[in-house]
């Protein structure tokens, strides 16, 4: 599950993040998350136009959207939310309660997620084995 947290020191993060939910609104969430973060250093409001537009998105309702204050109501929910969880930076992520901060490889997440799955007497699938 994705959660929004733009943390306070990315000054134009929080634009982005309202933008990613925007898309969503048209089914394009994880298009516009992938040009966000493939090009972080551009994400000011003629940038995230720009994406839009070239994931298909329908800028008029995009940028309506934009300005909705619903969709900045999800993103501080998801801020509020990550704090209450003790999420400080991202990436971070849970498995079945377990803290991971910060990009991972397979591996670390293979062990977390066998160990959760051995404590709860569940095969591990094939392919997951991890190192």
């Amino acid at each position: 599950m994705w959660k929004h947290n733009p943390l306070p020191f990315h000054s134009d993060a929080q634009l982005a993040h309202v933008a990613s939910v925007a898309a969503q609104q048209q089914g394009k969430f994880w298009e516009m998350h992938d040009k966000i973060f493939a090009n972080q250093a551009k994400i000011k409001m003629p940038d995230l136009q720009q994406y839009a537009k070239e994931i298909g998105l329908d800028i008029k309702r995009f940028e309506k959207d934009l300005a909705d204050p619903a969709l900045l109501k999800i993103v501080e929910a998801d801020k509020r939310e990550a704090a209450a969880a003790g999420a400080t930076g991202t990436p971070t992520f849970y498995v079945n309660g377990h803290y991971m901060s910060g990009a991972k490889p397979f591996d670390e997440f293979a062990k977390a997620i066998n160990a959760e799955l051995a404590k709860l007497n569940l095969p591990v699938p094939p392919g997951a084995l991890g190192k």
